[in-house]
């Protein structure tokens, strides 16, 4: 069975106990055997690894794993280091450069934020070679909402960033009245300019995080 990582097992266990998961992961299992799946199976849960519970202070959220071939590794809008960038975050670093000044990247790999508590969430985990939203409505969402749940539960201050008609719709999962939910349109070519260029998502992350006495976050994506 897919196992979440360490970090968020005593948080998600209780999903992992219901028998949604168990057939999400025997139709996920049924879909690899089938023909190719993204993320690979040991990167499906990367974002929860790559930045634990304890340590999420944003969390963004996409919507499914880009289904190209070599592209998805487990964090939302980021691709693997030598594959081009796709559209949406080529927007993200148009808005980025405008907002905080971050050059743009030549790579779309963005591990960089998610060691510094940016949690890149999709709501669903896995997707089928060239088809987009394939495994939708399987039970990644029920689990994605669970996640955002627990990150909800947390004391300190988080940042939830929520773009597009999809993504605003958990706005009714974040509850606790410390936390942020900036909401903007999707960094899509489709959308982008109508509400999230000039939106400042990052400037205004950082604020939030600076009134509640946490670090901000350092936007600008090194090369690698």
């Amino acid at each position: 069975m897919m196992q979440v990582p360490e970090s968020w097992r005593s948080s998600l266990g209780g999903e992992m106990a219901e028998p949604y998961f168990s057939e999400l992961d025997a139709f996920v299992a049924e879909q690899r055997a089938a023909g190719p799946v993204f993320p690979p199976e040991d990167e499906v849960f990367r974002a929860l690894e790559l930045t634990p519970l304890s340590s999420v202070k944003v969390l963004i959220l996409g919507q499914d794993p880009y289904h190209g071939e070599g592209q998805a590794h487990g964090l939302c809008f980021s691709v693997r280091p030598g594959v081009k960038v796709p559209p949406s975050l080529r927007n993200i670093y148009k808005e980025l450069e405008a907002d905080v000044g971050c050059p743009v990247p030549s790579h779309g790999h963005l591990e960089h934020w998610g060691r510094q508590g940016v949690l890149l969430l999709n709501a669903v985990l896995t997707v089928r070679s060239a088809e987009a939203n394939s495994h939708k409505d399987k039970g990644w969402e029920r689990f994605t909402d669970a996640v955002i749940r627990v990150v909800n539960d947390q004391s300190e201050r988080v940042v939830f960033v929520l773009w597009g008609g999809y993504a605003k719709k958990k706005a009714r999962l974040v509850t606790a009245s410390q936390h942020v939910v900036h909401t903007s349109a999707h960094p899509s070519p489709l959308s982008a300019r109508n509400g999230f260029f000039g939106s400042k998502p990052f400037s205004v992350v950082n604020e939030a995080l600076r009134e509640a006495g946490r670090d901000p976050v350092d936007w600008c994506v090194p090369e690698l």
